[in-house]
């Protein structure tokens, strides 16, 4: 009687594309310390994600290469937004409720929501060298897109902005 044929290994899948990824930091509360926190969990994620080393040390013994450079940029543009964002619900709508990091293949969407149903507005600095005014000119600059969402459930808002993924930085896998 013939041996029955035997499945055989087939050639390896390729690599699917990385599925979404959703980080949720909850920051309801006393706004002390709340930018901090908002800045140190967008490290962890970004490094999770592979838009930052897990060696600090990586991107400077790195410094001259033009791709690790660009991804420390877009890095440190993502802190300087999310910190904006949380500022922004700080100062004019009673704080931050809480921060969402949405991860995909082609970038990274950061959320600040908080209890206030009022628009973000930009507002006319009396003197360019005094602090405030500016967040939403940061806003304009550094991100591909941003906007805002009301909650209806809620009675307040959703500000958001997205930022495009570096090239693999010379620290990720395959990079």
């Amino acid at each position: 009687m013939p041996e029955p044929e035997r499945a055989r290994p087939g050639p390896a899948r390729p690599a699917a594309a990385p599925a979404e990824e959703t980080r949720r930091l909850l920051l309801g509360g006393p706004v002390s310390g709340v930018v901090t926190r908002s800045r140190d969990f967008t490290r962890r994620a970004l490094t999770a994600w592979d838009w930052l080393p897990a060696d600090p040390g990586a991107a400077e013994r790195r410094g001259d290469d033009p791709v690790a450079q660009e991804a420390a940029e877009l890095a440190e543009d993502v802190l300087l937004l999310v910190s904006e964002m949380v500022t922004n619900a700080c100062m004019h709508a009673g704080g931050p409720g809480a921060l969402v990091l949405r991860h995909t293949g082609d970038g990274v969407r950061m959320e600040v929501s908080d209890g206030s149903p009022e628009h973000p507005r930009r507002r006319s600095p009396d003197d360019p060298s005094v602090p405030g005014g500016h967040g939403l000119v940061v806003l304009e600059r550094l991100s591909r897109a941003w906007g805002w969402e009301r909650d209806e459930v809620v009675g307040g808002k959703t500000v958001w902005a997205e930022v495009a993924a570096p090239f693999p930085p010379p620290w990720a896998p395959g990079g």
